[in-house]
């Protein structure tokens, strides 16, 4: 029977998760099962809760029938394919054949069942991977924190008693927490970047168009894209490559050492202290080439118009029918969009177009760019703010202060853990020109050599409400 995991037993220590690449090598040459690949990583779900594994939603029925046909197909001698037997899951903002996609939103739970899966779902089955459950999400993606009225907070696995950051935290958490080596999830503004910086797992956000939205929810047309967290590079690159559908990439030429820079201004404000020192050693490394993005301030903020201005538009009809069915975080946000002036929304698109252009001449003269994920350390569950400008203000709302702007310009960007012995992970923003998500992958891949980037062990000891 389907059902949603229940409150979580102790957690055992556990054995570094392998990467979805080795799991199926080890499923296609009959080493281990799908089954019980699939079996272990719903008991391990199961045995967290959703608080902690990240999932509201276990497809248990639907993921040992997949498992059991991937194992059929070996046992036919025929190949599955390369994610062949591999657990995932998907942010709950994914359509899942016979499910409600409820966004994360109380006002979506009498909505139609879905017909079928989404596309990006139904690619990575049929590259054999097995999809085990839905993830927690801020409702309708709108929020930095995964602390959900509906379907309760999704807490940091190296501190419970912090955020896993949002929208799509329970998708990082799944992965940090190894229940599964990668997750689908989603960004708008920030939504996989920002949990993946505080959870310490790596997230990629695409080009804006890259992936194929084809039954993921929708928030913000303009803006949404499918991401991937994992905790490999290569099945991060992978999964992007199936998803792709064999699109061509653009060829990058051959060369040495990558170019990094700094983006600073805005990007070197409101850092914590925790950060600040990590980030400038990571600098000093790469040889502190700095860069100014001018106005990204207004970046920011024409962002946010056009987050609210299109998410009001979206959800209209329900906040006129009855608006308190709404979360009143989201509510609030989503009424001050609909009295947003067009010529508003218009100003931030024009903006939009010229900053675009502007930065296009900054990767003329650096390969990749980089800034800090977000400002610091998760902020705790019972006091969810960050210091902004000397002052507190929500976490809900400002933890993106170095995503958003990136979002409005449309560009690929890449969450790598840095490396050390931090109390908390502390994540770092890679960003590339429009289409170069290679070049990003390979910027990635010499960081990780390099030993600056590094994702943390699985932490052990997360705590138990079942006894």
């Amino acid at each position: 029977m389907e059902h949603s995991p229940s409150a979580p037993q102790a957690a055992a220590s556990q054995a570094a998760p392998q990467a979805a690449i080795a799991i199926a090598a080890q499923v296609r040459s009959g080493q281990v099962s799908a089954v019980s690949l699939a079996t272990r990583a719903l008991d391990r779900a199961e045995a967290l809760g959703s608080e902690h594994s990240g999932f509201t939603r276990l497809l248990n029925r639907r993921a040992l029938a997949r498992a059991a046909a991937v194992d059929k197909l070996v046992e036919a001698g025929l190949d599955p394919g390369p994610l062949a037997g591999v657990p995932f899951g998907a942010a709950d903002l994914f359509d899942v054949a016979g499910e409600i996609t409820t966004a994360g939103s109380r006002t979506r739970r009498g909505a139609a069942f879905a017909s079928r899966d989404a596309r990006a779902i139904a690619l990575l089955e049929a590259a054999g991977a097995v999809l085990i459950g839905t993830q927690n999400m801020d409702e309708f993606g709108y929020g930095f924190v995964t602390m959900n009225a509906g379907y309760g907070t999704t807490r940091n696995p190296h501190d419970p008693a912090r955020v896993a950051g949002g929208a799509a935290g329970g998708s990082a958490v799944a992965v940090a927490t190894g229940v599964v080596p990668v997750s689908l999830a989603f960004d708008t503004n920030g939504s996989l970047r920002v949990p993946a910086g505080l959870t310490g797992v790596i997230g990629l956000k695409p080009t804006y168009g890259d992936l194929p939205r084809q039954g993921m929810y929708p928030f913000v047309e303009s803006l949404d894209v499918v991401g991937i967290l994992g905790r490999d590079l290569d099945d991060v690159a992978l999964v992007r490559t199936i998803l792709r559908e064999g699109a061509p990439e653009r060829q990058e030429p051959l060369r040495g050492e990558i170019a990094f820079g700094r983006l600073m201004s805005w990007f070197d404000d409101n850092i914590a202290q925790e950060m600040r020192g990590p980030l400038d050693a990571f600098w000093n490394r790469l040889g502190r080439i700095s860069f100014e993005l001018p106005l990204s301030e207004i970046a920011r903020a024409a962002a946010s118009v056009i987050i609210a201005a299109e998410g009001a538009s979206l959800h209209r009809p329900a906040l006129e029918a009855d608006p308190d069915q709404f979360e009143p975080p989201v509510r609030d946000r989503l009424l001050a969009g609909l009295l947003l002036p067009s010529d508003d929304y218009l100003a931030a698109q024009r903006f939009r177009s010229w900053i675009q252009a502007h930065l296009r001449r900054q990767f003329e003269l650096a390969d990749v760019l980089f800034t800090p994920a977000a400002p610091g350390f998760a902020p705790t569950i019972a006091d969810p703010v960050i210091t902004f400008d000397g002052k507190p203000v929500p976490a809900r709302s400002h933890l993106g202060i170095y995503t958003q702007p990136i979002s409005l310009m449309g560009l690929p960007a890449l969450v790598l853990p840095l490396a050390g012995d931090f109390a908390m992970p502390l994540g770092i923003q890679l960003i590339a020109a429009a289409g170069h998500e290679p070049l990003l992958l390979r910027a990635a891949r010499q960081l990780i050599d390099k030993g600056l980037c590094a994702v943390p062990a699985v932490p052990n000891g997360i705590p138990s409400s079942r006894t």
